[in-house]
């Protein structure tokens, strides 16, 4: 049953990420509820993983329900994770879950949340160093959005420091996996934030390659940064053509961050003279960002 479900689980994570929320949060929400109900009836080792599986089944709900736009769903279900977690023995899911709730917060606006539950993931004491790697990382965006540019490149550098730690780890890891990620898109996004536009498009540039081609999810999010950058920078040309070329992804997957991210594009490019084509891209990009 564990191993049959864990593989359904990798499963569903691909369709979540190259589809979108709407194709897995049913089959999520019904295999959590076998789990769930199997989970009392089981004795010793089977209990604790059959908790355990629960619990990574309760995170990624949280983050499609994040993704479909209801941030007190997305929290619901993290604390759910936290529970059945502690149920299967495992701590460490409590300490990501603050990282999970910095970037709730740090979607709606909240910043100041945003860095103090990602200080609390690092202080954690079941933090590990994927843990403290994705803590830092929601950091230095939030320093970065408060326009601290020496607190978000000292998290940075914390970032750098426990994502070189993670690599040959074979503990379980709570969401994306650090190594599969790309140090520098992450600077760039942080360029962005601090409207250092000229470098964050230099950025995005030098290496836009998301970890897994199938994560349709990543691909457009680093892409419509990337087109937010070129806009900032004065580029609208070639910030349109991105974007452009990103919007019918964007429809596919339907994902409320994304649209965020769709959002901050559109501002930037409203800041300068546009073609009457170019116009009707960044109207057409904003009624996407409103969903």
């Amino acid at each position: 049953m564990v191993s049959g479900y864990e593989r359904v689980l990798w499963e569903l994570k691909g369709i979540g990420r190259s589809t979108g929320p709407r194709f897995v949060s049913a089959s999520m929400k019904s295999i959590t509820r076998i789990l769930t109900d199997a989970g009392p009836h089981a004795v010793g080792e089977q209990r604790a993983e059959i908790w355990l599986l629960a619990s990574r089944f309760a995170e990624y709900t949280g983050w499609m329900a994040q993704e479909a736009g209801n941030p007190a769903e997305a929290l619901r279900w993290t604390n759910l994770a936290v529970r059945w977690g502690a149920y299967g023995g495992d701590e460490t899911v409590a300490a990501y879950a603050l990282v999970r709730k910095a970037f709730i917060a740090q979607h709606r606006g909240d910043t100041c949340a945003a860095i103090g539950f990602a200080d609390q993931a690092a202080g954690h004491p079941a933090a590990n160093p994927v843990i403290r790697a994705h803590a830092a990382r929601r950091a230095a965006q939030g320093h970065a959005r408060r326009g601290d540019a020496g607190a978000c490149q000292e998290a940075l550098e914390r970032f750098r420091s426990h994502a070189a730690e993670v690599i040959g780890e074979r503990t379980p890891h709570w969401g994306p996996r650090i190594e599969n990620g790309n140090p520098r898109l992450i600077e760039a996004s942080c360029m962005l934030s601090l409207r250092r536009f000229e470098l964050a498009a230099d950025l995005f540039a030098a290496d836009h390659r998301p970890a897994e081609p199938a994560d349709s999810n990543s691909q457009a999010r680093f892409a419509v940064r990337q087109a937010t950058a070129l806009a900032g920078a004065g580029r609208l040309d070639d910030a349109c053509q991105i974007a452009e070329a990103t919007l019918p992804v964007i429809k596919r997957i339907d994902s409320a961050t994304v649209r965020a991210e769709l959002g901050r594009f559109v501002e930037q490019a409203r800041t300068w003279r546009a073609s009457p084509g170019q116009l009707a891209l960044i109207d057409a990009s904003a009624a996407l960002a409103i969903g």
